[in-house]
């Protein structure tokens, strides 16, 4: 059976995860395999501490999403893969690597994915979430200070130079390409139920 590939794009601290996580509820976690693209990172760990901080996040060249494509196109055939494990606080990939399944659902989320034609083609549903910038930045300044051991002072600066041009140059257009938006993300509970029902119904066809 031919699995179903999810895309859920949106801005920094947009609320992407928090909409995944309720897909895997609403539809159970034992239907979905689920790939953050953020693990594509590529791998800095060459580059001197001070130059892997200066490093464009933002931008699509500092991702490998050709290996995404590979992986997804693995998955849709029936293969498990295994993606990379990436440690946001020294900027490289782990040695390690998780092992994800093959499974009727494939969900796929992160900031950049309706970027590049190749991997929007991949998908059969897009998700759009669409938060105000504000909120979005107060998510990510407490993330960063409390889960990747970010001063306020860089992610200030980090956001300006590199996350606030790159939402408005990348991940702001690729919004048009969504076949749903959902605002104010997971929280918005009658969209959430519209979309898992929707993503139900496309298991029982299959």
């Amino acid at each position: 059976m031919r699995p179903i590939i999810i895309g859920v794009a949106g801005g920094t601290g947009s609320g992407k995860t928090t909409v995944a996580h309720r897909i895997l509820q609403l539809v159970g976690m034992e239907h979905v395999a689920y790939i953050p693209h953020d693990a594509y990172y590529r791998d800095f760990g060459h580059l001197p501490t001070e130059e892997r901080a200066q490093v464009n996040f933002d931008h699509p060249d500092s991702l490998e999403s050709d290996l995404l494509i590979e992986h997804l196109q693995a998955l849709r055939a029936g293969q498990p893969v295994n993606i990379p494990i990436y440690d946001f606080t020294t900027h490289s990939r782990t040695p390690q690597t998780h092992r994800v399944e093959p499974a009727p659902v494939v969900l796929v989320e992160g900031i950049l994915i309706f970027v590049e034609p190749d991997l929007r083609d991949m998908f059969d549903v897009k998700l759009y979430v669409d938060t105000d910038a504000d909120v979005r930045f107060i998510r990510r300044l407490r993330r960063d200070v409390s889960e990747r051991k970010r001063s306020v002072e860089s992610v200030c600066e980090q956001y300006l130079s590199t996350v606030r041009p790159m939402h408005l140059e990348f991940v702001e257009p690729s919004k048009r390409y969504a076949d749903v938006i959902i605002p104010e993300g997971g929280f918005n509970q009658v969209a959430m139920e519209i979309v898992a029902a929707r993503i139900r119904g496309m298991l029982e066809d299959t």
